[in-house]
């Protein structure tokens, strides 16, 4: 067995890279794959200069480790730091949609949000959205999307009187 071993260390390399690989798929977080990466190169060493042992180890370490500093980080940005994946009525929280029926307090709107229509209400609970409004959906109350208009601030929302100027023929003063 351990001459067998010694004429075939590369095999013995390709079988450690594949149970390095075989482990990643349990753990996804790159570190394994990287050491396989130097396993594989310790394999190719091996098929090369298959008596010198140590050159295939030192050659396999400095391969994992230049993997693990530079391929590494950039895989794991790619892969683990991407967008949230929103599912449910998530996935529509911040969208813009049109009112298509008006918008009051005591229900009855609806919306118009991509190509699917919406019961909705106004986030204020006073205001009244007519249609044609552009909209943000701020949150989803079971079936019903609660909105507020595109361009509006929630100040001027939860305020429903208007905002005049008691003397708009004065001037302003400073």
């Amino acid at each position: 067995m351990m001459d067998w071993l010694r004429d075939n260390i590369w095999a013995a390399w390709l079988a450690v890279a594949a149970v390095l690989g075989l482990a990643e798929l349990a753990s996804l977080d790159f570190t394994l794959l990287m050491l396989a990466a130097g396993a594989l190169t310790a394999a190719g060493v091996s098929a090369v200069f298959p008596g010198l042992l140590w050159l295939q180890i030192v050659v396999g370490l400095i391969t994992s480790a230049a993997m693990l500093v530079a391929i590494r980080p950039l895989l794991a940005r790619k892969f683990h730091h991407g967008t949230e994946l929103k599912t449910g009525s998530a996935h529509v929280i911040g969208r813009t949609g049109t009112v298509v029926k008006e918008i009051h307090p005591d229900g009855g709107g609806s919306i118009r949000l991509g190509g699917d229509l919406w019961t909705a209400r106004p986030f204020d609970e006073v205001s009244t959205i007519p249609p044609g409004t552009r909209v943000e959906i701020m949150s989803i109350d079971g079936a019903t999307a609660v909105v507020y208009p595109v361009g509006d601030s929630l100040h001027q929302l939860s305020d429903p009187r208007p905002t005049q100027d008691p003397n708009p023929t004065d001037p302003p003063q400073s």
